[in-house]
C-alpha cells in the first residue's frame, strides 16, 4: 500500500508519540509504583546441622530500608505490620537503616515503629556502610539499641530451643567498618548450624574455609533496575558478583542476597520489587 505524505507524517509522529508515551509510562512506573510494590521472597533451608527443636523456625530478614531517600516512616509503618503478620521467631536487619545519617532528622517515631517489631527469639541487626560515617555510627547504634535490637558488630550469639542451639554472628560493615571473621566466630561451637550476617554479599568468597553454613547479606538492591538481555543495571561495590537470591558457594556453604526495601543513589526500580526474605529452617530428618 502507498502512503501519501500526509499519511506518512501522521504514522511517523503517532509512532514517536507512542514511543515517548511507553517511555513516560516506564519512568513513572519505576518511579512511583515499583518501589512499593514489596514482596515476599521465601526459602527453605534443610540443613544436617539443623536440629529437630529448630525445624520449621521462622526467620525473617530485611534490609536497605534507606529512610530519607524516597522512603518515609508511612512506608515503614507498613513494613513493620507486614513483618508482624509473619510472626517470625527470630528477625534480622542487615544494615543500611538511613540513606544519610548527617542530614536525616531521626523523629522519635523512627525508635517508635521499629519498637513495634517482634520476635520470639530476638532482633538484631549488623551495620551497613550507609550507617557509619559522620555521627551515623553512633547514632544508628542508639536508635537500634532503643528499638530492642541486639547488634552484631564481629560477634556472634547462641540462639537456643531448650537444650539445643545454633549460632548466629555478625560481621562488622566491610566498606567503612572493621570486619573480622576470626573476632566474629572465636569462641562458636563448630559443630552448630552457623548463620551468619555480613552486608556486601560479595565477601562470601572469603568465608569458605570458615565453620559458615548460610550468609545473608543486602547492599545490592538486586541491581535497583534491571533489563531484559542485559540483566542489573546499579549495583554497587561488593555486591557485583552476588546480586540476588540464592547462591551456593560451596556444597556447604550458601549465600542468600536481599533486593532490600528502599533505594538510593537513583529513587527508581524496574523489575527488581523490593522484598523482605523469610527462611524456615528444617530438620532434614523430618
Amino acid at each position: 500500500m502507498n502512503l501519501t505524505r500526509r499519511q506518512f507524517i501522521k504514522r511517523m509522529t503517532a509512532g514517536i508519540a507512542g514511543f515517548v508515551g511507553i517511555g513516560a509510562l516506564g519512568y513513572s512506573y519505576a518511579w512511583y509504583i515499583e518501589p512499593r510494590l514489596l514482596s515476599r521472597q521465601t526459602y527453605v533451608i534443610e540443613h544436617p546441622k539443623v536440629s529437630r527443636a529448630f525445624h520449621n523456625f521462622k526467620i525473617l530478614q530485611f534490609s536497605d530500608t534507606h529512610l530519607g531517600f524516597h522512603y518515609d516512616l508511612e512506608q515503614l509503618e507498613k513494613l513493620v505490620r507486614k513483618i508482624n503478620e509473619e510472626k517470625p521467631d527470630l528477625l534480622l536487619f542487615t544494615g543500611d537503616l538511613v540513606d544519610e545519617p548527617q542530614t536525616y532528622p531521626f523523629s522519635p517515631r523512627l525508635v517508635d515503629e521499629l519498637k513495634k517489631l517482634h520476635a520470639s527469639n530476638g532482633k538484631y541487626w549488623i551495620y551497613g556502610n550507609h550507617d557509619h560515617g559522620g555521627y551515623g555510627t553512633e547514632k544508628i547504634q542508639q536508635v537500634m539499641d532503643s528499638s530492642g535490637f541486639q547488634l552484631l558488630q564481629n560477634e556472634h550469639r547462641t540462639i537456643k530451643n531448650g537444650d539445643s542451639s545454633f549460632t548466629l554472628a555478625g560481621l562488622d560493615d566491610v566498606m567503612l567498618g572493621k570486619p573480622d571473621i576470626a573476632r566474629a566466630l572465636s569462641g562458636a561451637d563448630e559443630e552448630l548450624f552457623t548463620l551468619l550476617m555480613v552486608h556486601e554479599p560479595d565477601v562470601a568468597d572469603r568465608f569458605t574455609d570458615r565453620a559458615v553454613d548460610i550468609q545473608l547479606s543486602g547492599h545490592s538492591h538486586g541491581g535497583q533496575v534491571q533489563l531484559p538481555l542485559i540483566g542489573h543495571l546499579v549495583t554497587p561495590p561488593y555486591a557485583d558478583k552476588y546480586v540476588e537470591g540464592h547462591y551456593s558457594i560451596t556444597e556447604t556453604f550458601d549465600l542468600y542476597v536481599s533486593r532490600g526495601i528502599g533505594t538510593t543513589r537513583l529513587p527508581y526500580r524496574f523489575l527488581c520489587r523490593p522484598e523482605y526474605s523469610v527462611f524456615q529452617l528444617k530438620h532434614k530428618d523430618i
